[in-house]
């Protein structure tokens, strides 16, 4: 059964308004550096940006699987989530995505890709920690942001805040080869990319609460994906107990302990981390997983 799903033009809106800004961004700097040197920067301007372009395109999603380790989900080992995917995925009317696993530490998922060439991986606390329907719900979750495309737009965005940092910071020490211009090109490299991720993180919250949705409507409810997130939020909770109970700073190994990921990962997770204090939860990547929960249940 093929489920019509509407079409979110509130989240295709967004993701266009986000994508006019960022790109407005990045042809303000290209526009100041020609105002400087003069149309012989276009050139390279060009170049690094073709560059980055393809090297998010095609490495993006590589880089994202090496960095937790993924591999094959072995289909003889556990079929019924092979199974699941692929009804699913038809349900959505999108091809079946490689299913992977990786060992995070903690309970988590992502997707990467796009329709056709999608991946969704799942952790092994994940598999352990869920019973069956509600490790379909996070499947769904993840399928729904392959089908969605805004997993291409989170990779973009990320991209051009990168190109950005780094325009500001050779813009700023350009001419000025001393210890004080490098420090100042590395705090404003910092601000400007910080202002450009703040338009990439809200569309990043915005499209947890369409995945959910769409997650629910896939599995008839959202109660199983509600139970999940309830659990893998109270396993976070007691880890972060237990690392400042042992005087642990919350990171293991260059990956965050709450999510298991790095940061340039943890925005693709279906978790991404508890929100305490006022400016995390502006600079956070996913809405307060209590919010969700709530919305679920409503389903």
């Amino acid at each position: 059964m093929y489920i019509d799903m509407n079409q979110h033009n509130g989240l295709k809106l967004r993701m266009l308004a986000a994508g006019s800004i960022l790109f407005a961004f990045y042809a303000a700097l290209v526009g100041l550096a020609i105002s400087i040197w003069g149309f012989d920067i276009w050139p390279i301007a060009l170049a690094v940006t073709a560059f980055f372009g393809v090297f998010q395109y095609f490495l993006g999603k590589k880089m994202a699987l090496w960095s937790v380790g993924a591999e094959d989900l072995d289909e003889n080992d556990h079929h019924r989530i092979h199974a699941a995917v692929e009804r699913m995925s038809r349900d959505m009317g999108i091809e079946k995505p490689r299913v992977m696993k990786a060992q995070m530490g903690v309970p988590n998922a992502f997707a990467v890709g796009r329709k056709g060439a999608g991946v969704v991986v799942i952790s092994d606390e994940l598999i352990s920690l869920l019973d069956q329907e509600e490790l379909e719900g996070v499947i769904a979750h993840e399928l729904a942001h392959i089908r969605n495309r805004d997993v291409i737009m989170m990779v973009v965005g990320q991209s051009i805040a990168s190109m950005v940092g780094i325009a500001v910071y050779f813009l700023t020490v350009m001419g000025e080869r001393n210890f004080g211009a490098m420090i100042m090109g590395w705090i404003l490299s910092s601000i400007a990319q910080t202002i450009v991720m703040i338009f990439v993180l809200a569309i990043s919250r915005y499209r947890e609460y369409v995945a959910d949705q769409d997650a629910a409507e896939t599995i008839g409810r959202g109660e199983p994906l509600a139970r999940a997130l309830e659990k893998i939020s109270n396993f976070s909770e007691q880890q972060q107990a237990r690392a400042q109970a042992q005087g642990g700073r919350g990171r293991q190994r260059g990956r965050s302990q709450e999510t298991g990921v790095n940061d340039s990962v943890q925005a693709l997770c279906i978790f991404g981390g508890g929100d305490r204090s006022l400016l995390q939860k502006i600079f956070s990547t996913h809405p307060p997983t209590e919010e969700r929960i709530s919305r679920l249940r409503s389903y």
